[in-house]
């Protein structure tokens, strides 16, 4: 069989492996033991690695002999993005990866073997790649044996980290200054290679994307992990069909809180001679029915200016606790012909007074601290609430989320109400707690007894 495939042409080849994978998916297939199952997908770990480091290499060959130039009268990327719809970003990086595997023929060589995995071979490049210039030939050769013989025993997030443990088994008299200069030049790199990126995916989500040096991106972390730290979820979590959030999702709610803290605190510079804001738009009889929970089919139009990206309604009725208003008078052509004066629904006065008797967010167990939380609205103003003390509770941005009503009244969820001396406490769902007994912050227990 090994002497009739070798006897075929590449494309021939190819054309074969597809028919076995064709194959592959029919239901003939029947493995009785588990132990054969596991060791057939380990198999197929190795033969898709094969081809792919097989495919890299080819990709690297093109680029190199410009074929696609000659052909399409573009780059091999260019060419390899649009025919196979690939992101750019997918047919760079397979074309660097086999040109790592063209420079390091060790490597290319057990790898193509399946002795070393694509996704290793690409991090076992990077390594080697980093190797000081000086470095004779010889010395590389030997780094990539090494490297390979690593491989058998880490994985590919591993065996980035090994560089300097290379560079000291390799030139050990030499590995500090060899270390200190691969550092400055790291430096140099992530400096240059700094950037941000924000962009809607068109599905009600921004994608964040970016790269900072470690000093900074380290900060960031730290900063990140004591938001993290600080937002305990608490009562709610003992909720038992209430949202569990991975460490990912906790991460991005930091990066909110964040943000948000930034905010009330108007920390950023002006920009176009105003504060940075988030800014929507809705007509008057939008409005209207936003505060009249409308039928879903009639629910308004909650816009983000700018962009014109609609926002749900859950989260328009949540804006409207604590936002500013603006109003503008449109004429013909929707010009605008007059704007009145922003008016903040919850005065500097009644904030003061807010934060003076919550002195943080009310739910049990929650430590978000004053300046961080929104005003709650009890009674929802869309349902004629009053922008009043006593219609009012301070509640960080994730207990907003929770406590915030829709327009069900029999809906099974958590509640904010005030005692009669004014004291804020929460009552659980039903699913909780049958009696949903009101639950106090202990920071209220010392001026108020339970009485519940």
């Amino acid at each position: 069989m090994d002497e009739v495939l070798a006897q075929l042409d590449d494309g021939r080849s190819l054309a074969e492996i597809d028919a076995a994978v064709d194959a592959l998916t029919d239901d003939r297939l029947r493995l009785p033991t588990d132990g054969e199952r596991l060791a057939l997908l380990l198999a197929s770990v190795r033969v898709a690695s094969r081809l792919q480091v097989w495919q890299q290499r080819l990709a690297a060959q093109i680029e190199a002999s410009e074929a696609a130039w000659r052909e399409h009268g573009t780059s091999a990327t260019s060419w390899l993005a649009e025919a196979a719809r690939l992101t750019p970003r997918e047919a760079r990086r397979m074309i660097r990866c086999g040109e790592g595997l063209e420079r390091f023929p060790t490597v290319a060589e057990a790898a193509g073997r399946g002795d070393v995995l694509a996704s290793q071979a690409e991090s076992v490049t990077a390594v080697l790649a980093q190797l000081p210039e000086e470095f004779p030939a010889e010395t590389v050769t030997e780094g990539e044996a090494l490297m390979v013989e690593f491989a058998q025993t880490h994985n590919a997030a591993e065996l980035r980290r090994l560089s300097s443990h290379l560079v000291e088994v390799l030139s050990p008299e030499t590995a500090d200054a060899l270390e200190a200069e691969r550092a400055e030049e790291e430096h140099r790199r992530a400096m240059a290679n700094r950037y941000l990126y924000l962009g809607g995916d068109g599905q009600g989500s921004m994608f964040i994307r970016g790269s900072l040096p470690k000093l900074q991106g380290e900060s960031l972390a730290q900063i990140i992990e004591a938001y993290v730290a600080e937002q305990k979820r608490a009562l709610d979590a003992l909720d038992p069909l209430g949202p569990r959030p991975s460490i990912g999702m906790r991460r991005a709610d930091a990066l909110v809180a964040l943000l948000e803290r930034h905010a009330q605190r108007e920390l950023a510079p002006t920009h176009g001679g105003d504060r940075p804001r988030v800014v929507v738009t809705l007509s008057w009889d939008e409005l209207v029915a936003l505060c009249a929970g409308q039928h879903p089919a009639a629910n308004p139009r909650v816009r983000l200016l700018g962009t014109g990206e609609l926002l749900s309604p859950r989260v328009g009725r949540q804006l409207l606790c604590d936002a500013e208003v603006l109003p503008v008078v449109l004429g013909g052509g929707s010009q605008p012909l007059d704007v009145g004066r922003a008016q903040r629904l919850v005065t500097p006065a009644i904030r003061a007074a807010l934060e003076l008797r919550d002195r943080g967010c009310v739910f049990p167990g929650c430590d978000v601290a004053p300046r961080d939380c929104h005003a709650h609205h009890i009674v929802p103003w869309w349902a004629g609430g009053m922008t009043a003390l006593w219609n009012l509770v301070l509640v960080c941005p994730h207990h907003h989320g929770i406590v915030e009503p829709g327009h069900d009244p029999a809906a099974d969820r958590w509640q904010v109400r005030l005692r009669d001396d004014g004291t804020p406490e929460v009552l659980p769902p039903r699913r909780v707690d049958r009696a949903q007994r009101a639950r106090l912050h202990a920071r209220f227990h010392a001026r108020c007894p339970d009485t519940s």
